[in-house]
């Protein structure tokens, strides 16, 4: 009896402890694992190094100082070997002796035309490195407007699911004074429209954030998870330069950097191209046995300009030198363009973020409580409320625009001129 009893109570205790862990071990059935967060700094080194735009950079940057590597190799020497029977003209003399000859020779280029390639490889080489850091900086930029817009899609829809809640509770309560009697049938009409619309916009930011989500994994390679989430805000607490300190650092900007190397790289084909008018020497030694003489014989080859003095090549080099020269000033003037149009964008939305904090928002609120309490109290329709809450939701869609368009303006501004204009905080 003692040892049923001490079974019965074992097993009480066991079911006990079941019963306890059960609403725990469902949970842990239900609780989804928590997506991976994404940072600024986390998706920008991310991109830098997944991003197959960096590997193009990096392998053309490294066949650039190749071609600086080959500019100074020197030209194998080469070697010529021939033998041949002998043959003797004067009487008595006997024939089938071999006779050989043994031959090197050595091109060599003049110092001119030698520095004058160097030069060339060296100035291409600046170019890929400034072509590089151009690619980085556009892939930053690419990456950076790509956060900041999922953010701001991000806001939209906390804007929109606020909205669509609200409509949803209007409507249960017009759906109520239509059925009291206190209201027409057509009230309840606007309010199921507005409710729809509601959430077809709900819908539609959904869509949108996984859009924007999608194209800024399409940046970041296939490392980051189909499914993931961002954590920042946008930095409204920057602000830029002067317009004419900018104008400044446009001559800075990585963009004339590569269109000056690649000036600089035209400039130095043009010399290499007059130069090659007569390239170099030929230092040659041979050897000469004949069955009863040995010869030795040291010499040069000169090539001689006459017929081909590349007036073609030349002319074409210096037509290159001349377009790259209007490239270099259509360039500059083009980013100067561009970063007066920013500039001006900038201007427009940081004015318009005044309007909106200093009274636009808070207007927009104040109509709208008063259009809400007028239709509690009966002195207004369904139709006046709706047209205020509406307004209202138009304001603040265009305030979350205009905060996008002051942030967006700034991530222009920091491509053109290649600075880091909003700091990227870990």
């Amino acid at each position: 009896m003692r040892l049923y009893s001490a079974l019965l109570a074992r097993q009480s205790g066991l079911r006990a402890n079941v019963v306890r862990s059960l609403p725990l071990m469902l949970a842990c059935c239900f609780i989804q694992p928590a997506l991976a967060a994404y940072t600024l700094p986390d998706v920008i080194d991310t991109a830098l190094q997944n991003n197959p735009v960096v590997g193009i950079a990096n392998a053309q940057k490294e066949a650039a100082e190749a071609a600086v590597t080959t500019a100074g190799t020197y030209a194998n020497p080469q070697v010529e070997a021939v033998m041949g029977p002998s043959r003797y003209r004067t009487p008595g003399g006997q024939g089938g002796d071999r006779n050989w000859n043994v031959g090197l020779s050595q091109p060599l280029d003049f110092p001119g035309v030698r520095n004058a390639k160097i030069a060339v490889a060296e100035f291409g080489s600046k170019s890929a490195e400034a072509g590089a850091e151009l690619m980085r900086i556009e892939l930053r930029f690419r990456v950076k407007y790509a956060f900041y817009d999922v953010l701001q899609r991000q806001s939209v829809l906390k804007l929109v699911e606020g909205d669509r809640n609200l409509l949803q509770q209007i409507r249960e309560r017009v759906k109520l004074r239509v059925e009291v009697g206190e209201s027409p049938k057509y009230e309840l009409i606007k309010a199921d429209t507005e409710a729809l619309a509601a959430e077809r916009d709900y819908q539609a930011a959904l869509v949108r954030i996984t859009e924007g989500k999608a194209y800024l994994r399409g940046l970041l390679g296939s490392s980051v998870p189909v499914e993931y989430d961002i954590e920042g805000q946008l930095p409204m607490g920057y602000s830029l330069p002067t317009l004419d300190s900018l104008r400044d650092q446009v001559t800075q900007s990585p963009q004339l950097s590569q269109v000056r190397a690649n000036t600089e790289t035209a400039d130095a084909k043009l010399k290499l191209e007059q130069r090659l008018r007569n390239p170099g020497v030929t230092l040659k030694a041979s050897v000469e046995q004949d069955p009863d003489l040995t010869q030795m014989r040291f010499g040069l080859a000169i090539p001689l300009p006459l017929w081909d003095q590349r007036q073609g090549p030349i002319a074409a080099a210096a037509a290159d030198v001349r377009q790259s020269q209007a490239i270099l000033s259509d360039r500059e003037l083009g980013l100067r363009r561009d970063m007066e149009a920013a500039y001006q964008r900038y201007t427009i939305a940081q004015q318009q973020l005044a309007a909106f904090e200093n009274g636009l928002l808070s207007q927009a609120e104040s109509v709208l409580k008063v259009a809400e309490a007028a239709y509690r109290f009966g002195e207004r329709g369904i139709l006046e409320y709706m047209d205020a809450q509406r307004t209202f939701r138009a304001v603040r869609k265009d305030y979350l625009a205009a905060r996008f368009d002051y942030v967006s303006s700034m991530l222009e501004i920091e491509r053109l001129l290649g600075t880091e204009l909003l700091e990227v905080k870990p």
